[in-house]
Formats: structure tokens, sequence, C-alpha cells
């Protein structure tokens, strides 16, 4: 227990460490005066209106996502049944988006009481398919504006399909020698169509995504093309997923800089990130509270469920 807790200790000191090595770089090139006074003339009102409706469709387009997912591969379970554990699941992700995860394949574990490993299985596929799918948009984006995209970055679409090309031609060989693997039970069901069917249900969270950034950015003077903004916007989410800093602060106001930086001044670019960064993972933590309650009492119900039918078997006996 002790070697465990000091693990943990160390994992978020260095988290601590990583966010405040960014953020102590980023205000050495943006003075703090600057980005107050950016800060201090921004148009909330317009950049709120856009912002607060966009986390609470992503919540409910991302509970849909996860109902589909279930009903696939664990059996149909109504969605105002996972609205609670999927708001909840945001509560522990703001502080560490692995323990979101982990908490999330808990809750439907006992819910369905189905095997842990299994629902957690499933929260994988959920995770590889939600990078597919922002991959997928930045191949779009960056075909719209290749003059413009970094050597590097150019090469995430042939690889992000090599992955897939050797994953699909090996499953084969996965679904025979780790047959008894619970953890890849669903990537042994899921034919490749279930993968491309998941990418195209999660498009219009992006796509929402994607426009609201673009217009709120205005609201701190900023403005990017579409081409651009759809070729990088992809490429932060995904850094901003890393579970390397306190609350994904630090990496995300960074990607912008360096992706944004051609198109409008650092202070501006910081501004915007974290108002949207922390609109975001507050609005959302604000939601995963407001459910919490429900979210327990169904826990609590099906655990007295459990009770119940244990004590009438042993009864029985």
């Amino acid at each position: 227990m002790k070697e465990r807790a000091f693990r943990i200790l160390a994992r978020r000191g260095v988290a601590i460490a990583i966010t405040c090595g960014i953020f102590a770089i980023l205000i050495r090139r943006v003075p703090l005066d600057r980005l107050a006074n950016v800060l201090a003339t921004a148009d909330y009102p317009a950049f709120l209106v856009l912002m607060l409706p966009n986390t609470v469709f992503y919540f409910c387009w991302d509970t849909l996502v996860l109902s589909v997912a279930m009903s696939w591969f664990h059996g149909p379970v109504a969605y105002s049944d996972l609205l609670p554990v999927r708001a909840s699941s945001y509560v522990v992700a703001f502080f560490n988006t692995n323990a979101g995860r982990g908490a999330l394949a808990a809750y439907l574990s006992r819910r369905l009481g189905a095997p842990f490993l299994q629902i957690g299985g499933t929260v994988l596929f959920l995770v590889l398919t939600e990078y597919t799918h922002l991959v997928a948009w930045a191949t779009v984006g960056i075909l719209m504006v290749r003059q413009q995209v970094r050597t590097e970055l150019a090469w995430a679409p042939p690889m992000v399909a090599v992955f897939w090309l050797v994953f699909f031609v090996s499953r084969h060989w996965l679904s025979g020698a780790m047959r008894e693997w619970t953890l890849l039970r669903t990537f042994r069901m899921a034919p490749p169509s279930r993968y491309v069917q998941i990418v195209l249900l999660r498009a219009p969270m992006f796509f929402v995504s994607l426009w609201v950034h673009y217009l709120a950015a205005r609201s701190f003077g900023i403005e990017i093309p579409f081409g651009p903004m759809l070729a990088f916007l992809p490429v932060i989410f995904m850094l901003a997923a890393l579970p390397i800093t306190v609350a994904h602060l630090g990496t995300t106001q960074a990607a912008w800089i360096f992706f944004f930086g051609g198109y409008a001044p650092a202070e501006k670019l910081l501004a915007f990130s974290l108002a949207a960064h922390l609109t975001f993972t507050t609005t959302r933590t604000l939601l995963g509270l407001a459910f919490l309650p429900r979210a327990w009492a169904d826990l609590i119900s099906e655990s007295e469920v459990t009770s119940h039918k244990s004590e009438v078997r042993t009864s029985d006996v």
C-alpha cells in the first residue's frame, strides 16, 4: 500500500512539475500584463453563447456513442440510464483522464453485472476510435492546407492507416492466441464495419466543436482560417487528452500557440485557449456533479438488489 501511495504521489508530483514548467515557459513568452489585457477586453457573452451549448451537446452525444457501443457488445442499455454515469465520470476525469475511464468501466460493470475487464475493453475501444476519428478530421484538414503543414505532422495519417492495417491483419492471430483475454473481447467481437460506424458516429461531436472554436475565437480578436483550424484542432484535442499535466492544462495552451502562432499574437491564443479549456472542463464537471446523486442512488439500488438476490440464493441452499 505504501509503495502504491508513493507511486500515485510521484505521478501527481510529475504532473504538477510539467504543468508549472510549461506555464513558466509560456509566461516568459507572454507577459502577464498583455495576457490580462486580452482577458479583460474579450467578448464573453458571445463566447459563452457558443461554448456552453457546445459542452452540453458534447455530453449528450458522448452518452449516445457510449449507449450505442454498450448495446453492440453488452446488450441494450437505456440512454437515460447512461446519462448519470457518463456525467459522473467527467468529475473524476477532471483530475485524471485514465481514472475517469476506469471509473466509467467500474460503474458500468456493477450496473450491468458484467466483468470489469469486459467493460474496460469496450471503454478502450471507444478511446481508440476517438483518436482515429480525430486523425481522420486532421487528414481532411491536412489535405486542404498541405503547403502549411509540417512534414512530421503529415506523416500522422499514413501511420494510423498502417496501424489499422496491421491490427486487422493480426486479428485472427489475436483471437487464437489471446482468446482468454477478457479485455480484448470487444476488439474480437467487432467487425471492421463497427470501427467505421463508431468513427462516423463521433463525427458530429468534432464538427460542432470545430465551428464553435472557429467562431468563438473571434470573441478574443482571433481570426484563424477554417482550413488550418480543421487541420490542427484535432491534434490539439489529442494532445489535451494526454494525462501528463494537471487538469490537462499547459499542453493545450502550448499547442494553440505552436500551431496557430502565425495567425494571432501569443497572448490572444493563450487567453482564448485558457478560457475555452476551463469553460469546457468546468461545465462538464458541473454537469457531472448535478448527476452525481442520481448515479450514486443507482449504484446503491443495484447493490441492494444484488445483495437481496444473494440472500435468496443462500436461504434456498
